[in-house]
């Protein structure tokens, strides 16, 4: 019924750990399910062959290193076997939720494209997946202690095969810029962009962001994010989520969103609204400074 793929991080210290859940966790949506890891970073190989994945080492990368997403779709659409797909980041871990979702949004649409905000939470071990309930004790933990992303945190999109295929601009993985493109692409197609955020908890497993940091990746880091946001020629497509679904799942079923024309404007709105937050600050930070107004004095006052 499904492919999912995605590319990973080195598999060392925490990323391996959790790298592993949420692969782990695809593998057991289906019986049938296909999973694809891209890339050939090191324990990628050795990952694949534990849990039985597709290992597909060959990505081409710009001259920095950094992967292209549209050669990672391009090639998933290649080689999977079945009718939808899906990308994934490679710390989400999936479960069964997420399966039946994906067949009520298939028995309405043929064509689609299915997304949802993130639960962030804190997993620092490998998880027991031999524990009977272990989609139980995920969720519970993911109850208590996570915490449900903005519509703008999308780290999964499950889409029919040929969405995307040949369309996509030569976006950079890894960077700001290429997420918002998939939901506008959708919606400029006329094809059902679906928030499934009530159904679906994708449990994003917190983590670090230093490798962003790390040598040539963060020397060219803030150029490849300009990169990404000047493809296509146009900006619309910056300000769309999950807001801007056209229709909704939970457990009653699919429900038109009257308001997914609102949601460009909202993020429009609120992208405005802190750019100038953030101007008045720059100009004011000499005079907070002198009147001994800065964040670590309020904190300290309160």
């Amino acid at each position: 019924m499904v492919t999912l793929f995605t590319t990973p991080k080195p598999f060392v210290g925490h990323n391996a750990v959790i790298q592993w859940n949420a692969l782990k966790s695809w593998t057991l949506l289906h019986p049938d399910v296909e999973v694809i890891l891209f890339g050939d970073e090191d324990g990628a190989a050795e990952t694949c062959r534990k849990l039985g994945l597709r290992h597909e080492p060959q990505v081409r990368r710009n001259e920095n290193g950094t992967k292209y997403l549209n050669y990672i779709f391009d090639r998933a659409y290649q080689l999977s076997r079945h009718n939808f797909l899906c990308y994934a980041n490679c710390d989400i871990m999936l479960t069964s939720d997420f399966w039946s979702a994906l067949k009520v949004i298939s028995k309405r649409h043929s064509h689609f494209l299915m997304i949802g905000r993130r639960w962030d939470t804190n997993i620092n071990e490998l998880w027991n997946f031999s524990q009977p309930d272990w989609e139980g004790q995920l969720r519970s933990l993911v109850l208590l202690r996570g915490k449900q992303s903005g519509p703008s945190w999308i780290d999964y999109f499950c889409f029919s095969r040929d969405l995307f295929y040949g369309k996509m601009p030569s976006f950079l993985i890894g960077r700001h810029g290429w997420d918002p493109w998939l939901p506008w692409f959708a919606c400029n197609s006329k094809v059902p962009l679906i928030d499934a955020s009530r159904m679906v908890m994708a449990v994003h497993q917190n983590h670090d962001y230093s490798y962003l940091k790390q040598g040539a990746s963060g020397a060219h880091s803030k150029e490849e994010v300009h990169y990404n946001w000047n493809l296509g020629g146009a900006t619309s497509w910056h300000y769309y989520a999950v807001n801007a679904a056209t229709e909704v799942l939970s457990r009653g079923g699919l429900q038109v969103n009257r308001l997914a024309l609102l949601g460009p404007v909202q993020r429009r709105l609120t992208r405005a609204f802190y750019r100038i937050w953030f101007s008045f600050l720059d100009v004011t930070r000499p005079i907070r400074h002198c009147l001994q107004l800065r964040k670590q004095s309020f904190v300290k006052r309160t």
